[in-house]
C-alpha cells in the first residue's frame, strides 16, 4: 500500500501523542514493505523531504507558530491546509490517514482523496464539542461547526479511544468507528535505565490549561505535610508555566517541585520515569494518554483524574494507579496511596501496557487499511 500521514507537527521536532503515534506507525509499515509519507510543516533545516527509518518526510511550507495567546493558532492551521493541498493532489496515494485536528488539512486532503480516487481515513484523537465555547467563548461555534463538518468528510473514521469513538458517534450516526489506540515500544523502554535523578512524582506534557498542572502542584502542597522532602519533577514546557511556577512560588514549593523545561531527548524523559515513584495526569482533557502507558511501561502506577473527557481513566485501574476526584484533598490521597503501594503495583502496570506494544497496533491497523480499500 502506498500511505499518506497528515499532521502538521511532525516527531521529534514537535513531541506530542498525535506526533508519537504517526512516527512509530509509519516506520513499522514502512518495515512491513509500504511505501509510507508524512506531511507536516517544515521544521528542519536540512531539505523539505528526506527518507528516515524507510519513511518518506515531506516537510510543506516553513514552521509557524503552533499557539498564540496560549490557544492554538487558527492561522497556522489554516496555513498547512492550504499549503498541504498540492502535495497531496501530485500523488496517488491508496490511503491517507489525516489527523482531525487541526481540521483545514481534513478538508484538503479530502478534496486531495476525491481528486486522486485515494481512500480517506480520519483519525480522531479528541472531540471538542460544547468546549469550543470555553476555549473560544463565542466565537466557539465556528469551532463546533468545523468539527462536525469534519466527522461528515469520510466513512473511514478511526478513533484512539472508545471516549473518542462515542463522542464521534454522537456528531456522526449511523457510521462505524473503529478504535486503534495508541501504544508503547515495550521493548525499547525496558531497555532505558533509571535516572540519576530521582523523584517521587512526574508529570511529563504540554504546560497547558487543560493539562490542570495546578491541581498536582496543590496536592503537593498537601502531601509535603505528611512527606515534607517530597520531590515533584514537571517536564514540560507551554504557554502556562510562568503562571505554573507562580503558583510554585506562592505555595512555597520551590524545594519539593523542579520545572525541567522541555526534554528534547525521550531517552532521558523515560529515564526520569524510571526513577520516580508515581506518574501524575491530572488532565481535564485527554484524547488517549501515550504518555500515561509509557510511565506504566517504567512500572509507575498512574493516577489520574474522574473527568468525563480524560480518556487516560481508560487506562488505569486499582491495580495499576488511582482514578482520583479533581480536588487537591482527593487527588494527595490518591497520590500517596500509590507512592506506599508502587512495589504491589508495579506488576501489574507493565503486564497491562504490554497489551498496547506497536507491533501489535500496526497489524490492527494494517488490517484496517486493507479492509478500507476492499470496500471501496
Amino acid at each position: 500500500m502506498k500511505i499518506a500521514f497528515v499532521y502538521d507537527a511532525v516527531y521529534p521536532y514537535r513531541i506530542g501523542g498525535v506526533e508519537k503515534r504517526i512516527f512509530e506507525l509509519s516506520k513499522r509499515l514502512a518495515k512491513r514493505g509500504h511505501e509510507v509519507h508524512i506531511f507536516g510543516l517544515k521544521e528542519w533545516e536540512s531539505d523539505a523531504s528526506f527518507v528516515r527509518n524507510g519513511v518518506l518526510y515531506h516537510g510543506v511550507g516553513h514552521s509557524r507558530p503552533f499557539y498564540t495567546h496560549g490557544r492554538r493558532s487558527a492561522g497556522e492551521a489554516l496555513y498547512f491546509g492550504w499549503k498541504v493541498l498540492k502535495p497531496l493532489l501530485e500523488e496517488h496515494f491508496d490511503i491517507i490517514d489525516c489527523q482531525n485536528f487541526p481540521y483545514f488539512s481534513c478538508l484538503s486532503a479530502a478534496f486531495a482523496a476525491k481528486m486522486r480516487h485515494s481512500h480517506l481515513v480520519i483519525t480522531w484523537h479528541e472531540v471538542w464539542k460544547d468546549y469550543w465555547y470555553e476555549y473560544l467563548g463565542i466565537s466557539g461555534f465556528t469551532g463546533k461547526a468545523i468539527e462536525k463538518l469534519t466527522s461528515r468528510l469520510s466513512d473511514n473514521l478511526m478513533a484512539v479511544s472508545d471516549l473518542t469513538k462515542n463522542d464521534v458517534m454522537s456528531m456522526r450516526k449511523g457510521v462505524s468507528i473503529s478504535v486503534i489506540p495508541n501504544g508503547i515500544d515495550y521493548s525499547y523502554i525496558n531497555a532505558i535505565q533509571p535516572s540519576g535523578i530521582r523523584s517521587d512524582i512526574i508529570f511529563t506534557g504540554r504546560l497547558l490549561k487543560e493539562k490542570n498542572v495546578e491541581l498536582l502542584i496543590m496536592a503537593v502542597a498537601i502531601i509535603r505535610k505528611e512527606l515534607p522532602e517530597v520531590r515533584c519533577l514537571i517536564a514540560g514546557d507551554g504557554p502556562a508555566r510562568d503562571y505554573l511556577q507562580n503558583l510554585v512560588n506562592e505555595c512555597n514549593l520551590v524545594g519539593n517541585i523542579t520545572f525541567t523545561g522541555f526534554i528534547k531527548n525521550h531517552d532521558e524523559l523515560i529515564a526520569l520515569m524510571k526513577s520516580s515513584g508515581v506518574y501524575a495526569s491530572p488532565s481535564t482533557r485527554e484524547g488517549f494518554g501515550i504518555a500515561a502507558l509509557e510511565a506504566m511501561t517504567c512500572g509507575l502506577p498512574v493516577v489520574t483524574v474522574d473527568i468525563p473527557k480524560n480518556a487516560v481513566k481508560e487506562l488505569v485501574n486499582n491495580k495499576t494507579g488511582r482514578v482520583s476526584s479533581p480536588t487537591p484533598e482527593a487527588y494527595s490521597e490518591a497520590i500517596l496511596v500509590c507512592l506506599n503501594n508502587k512495589d504491589l503495583m508495579m506488576d501489574e502496570c507493565k503486564i497491562r501496557s504490554g497489551s498496547f506494544d506497536w507491533d501489535k497496533i500496526v497489524s490492527d491497523l494494517e488490517e484496517y487499511y486493507s479492509r478500507t480499500i476492499w470496500k471501496g
